[in-house]
């Protein structure tokens, strides 16, 4: 009964082992756009959070933003962003206005407005 007990654990090991370098074998299938976009530690700088849920979160500056961003190719469009209604003084609050995004060649995330306009950029975060 022992040994039957013993090769079961061995068993069960092993494909748990099995199983996690499968894992790390395969892509893990993330997008490039997932992660942290500007300064997160200065929070009169704009930010952006990218969740591969789907969420975004954020700020502007001034501004708390929540929203949404869906991937397509190289470009992200957002879904519009929530935000809190503070008022800032010389705050430039352009990442409210952002309607869509693409990494470039710098590896900067280039933010457009509605009217396809370049409105800011945001380095990748740390």
């Amino acid at each position: 009964m022992a040994q039957t007990q013993t090769r079961t654990v061995r068993v069960v090991s092993l494909a748990f082992v099995a199983a996690a370098l499968l894992a790390g074998c395969m892509g893990s299938g993330t997008s490039p756009f997932v992660g942290v976009w500007g300064d997160t530690s200065d929070p009169k700088q704009p930010s952006l959070e990218l969740k591969s849920d789907g969420n975004a979160t954020g700020t502007d500056g001034c501004n708390r933003l929540m929203g949404s961003w869906k991937e397509d190719g190289k470009t992200i469009a957002f879904g519009g962003f929530a935000s809190t209604r503070m008022a800032c003084e010389g705050v430039d609050t352009w990442l409210s206005n952002a309607s869509t995004a693409r990494i470039q060649e710098d590896g900067k995330l280039a933010v457009f407005g509605q009217g396809g306009d370049e409105i800011g950029t945001l380095a990748a975060g740390k």
